[in-house]
C-alpha cells in the first residue's frame, strides 16, 4: 500500500551534470610500510585538484577496500560536498573492476582519471583539453611528457606522417628536470634515470600550433568518454599490471596517445617530497609546503642499521617475509 504521493513527483528539477567527470581509485589497506604515508599523499593530490582546478566537473571516486583511516577522510570530504559521487567496495577489485565501475558510470563527456598519487598544477586540466579540441581522435592525453613505448602508439605516428600539417621533431627534448621529477618518483637512482634519458628519444609533434609528446600514461589521463568505453570492459586477469590492455586497445582502435609538453601533473609516488617542492595554498596553510602541512618528522635511523637491510641475504628473507604477511592480510583467496 501507499500512502500520499511521492514528495518529489512534480515538483524541483535536477540539474544536469557536469560536461568533465575527474575520476580517481584508491587502495591503502593499512597505513604501514609501503603504505606509511598514502594518506598523506592522498590528501595532498586532493587537495591540489581542488585548488587548481577551476573548470567545473563532478568528482567520483572509488575506493578499493581502504582501511578505516582511509574511508572516514573520504566520507568526511564528500559531506563536505568535495566529492560528488564515492564508490566503496568491500574488497579490492582491482583496477580493471575500478576502472570497468568508473568509466561505465560517469556522467561526463570527458573523464579525466588519474591514481590517488598525482599531485595538480594550476591549469592542468585547460592544457589537457586543449589538446583534445586541437588533435583529432584524441584517445588519451597526459599531463607530463612521457616516453612511452611507441608500440603503443603506432597509430598516432602513423597519424602524424600521413598528416602534412604536422611537424615533427625527435631528439632530447624534454627538459631533464621534468624527466627525473617523474622517474625519481617511479623508484630509479638518478645514475640510472640520467643513462636513460641519454640513451631515449622524445618525439615532439606540432599542430595547428600547439605542442605535444608521443606517449601517453595510464597513472593519469583525460580521454573522451566515448574512447574509453570503446575498449571495455576490462578484463579480470590481476589487480594489477596488466593496465597495458588500455594503451594497446586505445592504440589499435585508431587514438591518439600524447602527452603535455611541460609538467602539468606529477606523480608523487608512497612518499611525500622531503624537499617540500610541492605547496597547496589553502585556508591558514600559505607558504606552507604540502609535506609540512601533513607529515611528522622522519624517524632517524643510523647508518649501521641500513647497511644490514640492504645486506642482500637480510633484505632477502625481509622482503620475502613481507610480501608472505601482506598476501595473508589482503590477498586471501575465496
Amino acid at each position: 500500500m501507499r500512502a500520499g504521493s511521492h514528495p518529489l513527483k512534480k515538483k524541483g528539477t535536477l540539474e544536469p551534470p557536469e560536461e568533465i567527470t575527474i575520476q580517481m581509485v584508491t587502495f591503502i589497506p593499512f597505513l604501514e610500510g609501503y603504505f606509511e604515508q598514502s594518506l598523506d599523499v592522498l590528501k595532498l593530490s586532493l587537495e591540489s585538484l581542488w585548488a587548481h582546478t577551476t573548470l567545473p566537473y563532478d568528482l567520483m571516486i572509488f575506493d578499493n577496500g581502504s582501511c578505516p583511516e582511509v574511508r572516514a577522510y573520504l566520507l568526511e570530504q564528500q559531506q563536505a560536498h568535495k566529492i560528488q559521487f564515492l564508490y566503496l567496495s568491500d574488497e579490492n577489485v582491482g583496477l580493471p573492476g575500478a576502472w570497468n565501475a568508473l568509466f561505465a558510470a560517469a556522467p561526463g563527456k570527458i573523464i579525466a582519471y588519474s591514481d590517488s598519487d598525482i599531485y595538480f598544477y594550476p591549469g592542468w586540466l585547460e592544457a589537457c583539453l586543449n589538446l583534445i579540441q586541437t588533435y583529432p581522435n584524441v584517445g588519451m592525453i597526459t599531463g607530463i611528457p612521457l616516453r612511452s613505448p611507441q608500440e603503443f602508439s603506432s597509430q598516432t605516428l602513423d597519424w602524424a606522417s600521413q598528416t602534412p600539417e604536422v611537424q615533427v621533431s625527435r631528439g632530447l627534448l624534454q627538459d631533464w628536470e621534468v624527466y627525473w621529477a617523474h622517474a625519481r618518483s617511479t623508484g630509479f637512482e638518478e645514475s640510472e634515470a640520467r643513462q636513460k634519458f641519454a640513451q631515449g628519444e622524445d618525439i615532439l609533434f606540432e599542430y595547428q600550433g600547439v605542442k605535444a609528446f608521443l606517449g601517453a600514461g595510464h597513472f593519469q589521463f583525460v580521454s573522451p568518454k566515448a574512447a574509453l568505453q570503446a575498449v571495455m570492459p576490462f578484463p579480470y586477469v590481476m589487480p594489477m599490471g596488466n593496465e597495458r590492455y588500455l594503451d594497446q586497445h586505445i592504440n589499435q582502435r585508431g587514438y591518439l596517445r600524447l602527452s603535455l609538453p611541460g609538467m602539468s601533473v606529477r606523480h608523487i609516488g608512497n612518499r611525500l617530497p622531503e624537499d617540500g617542492s610541492l605547496k597547496v595554498e589553502t585556508a591558514g596553510t600559505e607558504g606552507q609546503s604540502a609535506a609540512a602541512q601533513h607529515s611528522s618528522p622522519a624517524p632517524k635511523r643510523s647508518p649501521g642499521l641500513y647497511r644490514l637491510l640492504d645486506f642482500p641475504p637480510v633484505r632477502k628473507i625481509l622482503l620475502f617475509l613481507y610480501g608472505k604477511i601482506f598476501n595473508w592480510y589482503y590477498v586471501r583467496p575465496k
